[in-house]
């Protein structure tokens, strides 16, 4: 019981910052994180069902002798109020909160976008999931030349959303990428910068 609690105890931060969402691995070191409290779950309430069949720890099977021994032992202590179960409720309400708060991390970081904006001299590339659009928000008017360019690449005016625009996907970088007036003012490229290149790149390199 002692061990546990101070599992939990050290897990207890899980999601709440213990996993940088900066880290490649962070769904994955998550996903294991959640099987190893869904299984503590498990085992807590199959423990506490068997006790309450047969009145004894003597035999079960998700216990080692050595565990029911020593958990025995915890609930002859007087701080153990409740003599009906092993793992007392608020344990398991407890190790409940922390499986919905580690599921809840892992479809957030699940669901990042793949995109990301940019700002560029006199505007900036603003990724917009709702519509499904990279659009270009221009400060002023682009030139005939600079609209031309625009269009040859797959934009095209939107006057209800105030921007060029196409469909957000791959391709919608790419083609902004090519357009050098679209290019933040270090020069970088704009495809470098999206989510799912670094990772690409970082995967590469392993």
């Amino acid at each position: 019981y002692a061990e546990i609690s101070k599992l939990l105890d050290k897990i207890r931060s899980v999601g709440m910052g213990g996993i940088s969402a900066d880290d490649d691995l962070a769904v994955e070191k998550l996903t294991k994180k959640l099987e190893g409290l869904e299984s503590l779950q498990a085992t807590m309430k199959a423990v506490n069902a068997y006790f309450r069949k047969h009145k004894t720890l003597d035999g079960c099977p998700e216990l080692t002798p050595e565990q029911a021994e020593k958990l025995k032992a915890d609930m002859a202590q007087s701080w153990h109020l409740d003599k009906s179960k092993p793992y007392p409720a608020y344990l398991l309400s407890n190790n409940n909160a922390n499986i919905r708060r580690v599921r809840q991390r892992i479809e957030e970081l699940s669901s990042r976008s793949e995109f990301a904006g940019w700002t560029f001299p006199g505007g900036e590339a603003k990724i917009n999931e709702a519509e499904n659009r990279l659009q270009l928000i221009f400060e002023e008017k682009p030139d005939a030349n600079q609209r031309q360019e625009l269009k040859s690449n797959g934009f095209k005016w939107a006057p209800s959303q105030g921007a060029w625009q196409r469909q957000l996907n791959q391709n919608a970088i790419r083609a902004a990428a090519r357009i050098d007036f679209l290019r933040p003012e270090d020069g970088t490229s704009p495809y470098q910068l999206q989510p799912f290149v670094k990772r690409e790149n970082k995967e590469m390199s392993r």
